[in-house]
């Protein structure tokens, strides 16, 4: 006699490893943003002081890091979906759905 087959976990396994990728998304976005609104802050701050222009390119450069931003958040993002899709396409189950035409015989 053959043993049971243990259930595999390969769904779980599958679900756990997307959620971990969307969480590594969220981590790069939340870096990249505020690496570039620091980056805009300091590069603001060291031409006004080098030009004595008090808020001027600060400003400039703060208020020209949101729209960077935003444009980078959706590279990232659309690039994780790309990354994300070819794995669940990958996934084939051993059911096929149930017609209601076959449930009534």
């Amino acid at each position: 006699m053959s043993q049971p087959s243990e259930p595999t976990n390969e769904p779980r396994n599958a679900q756990m490893i997307r959620t971990m990728g969307l969480y590594s998304v969220g981590m790069q976005v939340g870096c990249v943003t505020v690496l570039i609104v620091f980056l805009s802050l300091g590069i603001g701050l060291g031409l006004d002081s080098l030009l004595n222009t008090k808020p001027v390119f600060t400003l400039i450069f703060i208020l020209s890091s949101a729209p960077i931003a935003l444009f980078i958040t959706f590279k990232l993002a659309m690039r994780a979906v790309k990354n994300v899709n070819p794995q669940t396409a990958g996934i084939v189950t051993d059911k096929e759905p149930v017609m209601e035409e076959e449930k009534r015989d």
